[in-house]
């Protein structure tokens, strides 16, 4: 019989977008505190869309970026390079090109929403960052979706019928409403033990402080 692992857990909400660099940012150097300090954490990732409006075709992201926040195109190369500097640095491989596009991410968060249940969110929420900014893949693309769900473990025809169903359509409004009610505006946000709001990703050392900060009050 295995015994049961010593480490303390830790509860983390994050609400996140699959598009979002800085949330798979944030999860790395989460991840590296976690690996340091010798912590588990529960973790739940929750909806979030940084472009609720966007069309089913996508747009250029650096169009997107320019549009948006009036980047110019030397100010978003340098968020680029700055981006694949952080992100080979833990790991993880940022694929920039001009054909980069931004796509509409609401059906994969309910695949997401749907794989909760099914006990492999983490593991898709993963898959679908690799699909998207290191394989340069649509994740609003059902098959690329679908792919997704196999990576992770999942049946890909009961995810094929999980989306096709809509029937977290409803769960997924639902708890974006949730998190903008209470005032998140921008991800990563991480809700350590239910108490400590961290927006942005904020490195591993301050991941840490709040970590043994949430240990120190449990004990």
């Amino acid at each position: 019989m295995t015994s049961p692992d010593p480490r303390p857990i830790v509860q983390i909400d994050i609400v996140s977008d699959v598009v979002c660099p800085w949330c798979i940012v944030g999860f790395r150097q989460l991840d590296l505190a976690l690996k340091q300090q010798n912590i588990l954490a529960k973790l739940r990732w929750h909806p979030f869309e940084l472009n609720p409006n966007m069309a089913s075709e996508g747009q250029n992201l650096r169009e997107h970026i320019a549009e948006k926040y009036g980047s110019s195109t030397e100010q978003s190369q340098a968020m680029r390079d700055r981006l694949t500097q952080i992100g080979a640095d833990l790991g993880f491989t940022f694929a920039f090109d001009e054909e980069s596009r931004i796509v509409n991410t609401f059906a994969a968060h309910q695949l997401l929403d749907w794989a909760e249940a099914q006990g492999r969110q983490h593991p898709l929420k993963l898959a679908l960052f690799e699909a998207y900014f290191t394989n340069q893949k649509d994740v609003s693309n059902i098959d690329i979706l679908l792919e997704a769900a196999e990576t992770a473990g999942l049946d890909r025809n009961a995810a094929r019928a999980a989306l096709e169903s809509g029937a977290h359509v409803g769960p997924v409004r639902e708890k974006q409403q949730y998190w903008t009610s209470r005032g998140i505006s921008g991800v990563p946000s991480m809700v350590f033990g239910g108490k400590y709001l961290l927006t942005g990703a904020q490195g591993a050392d301050t991941y840490a402080q709040v970590l043994q900060r949430c240990l120190t009050e449990a004990a």
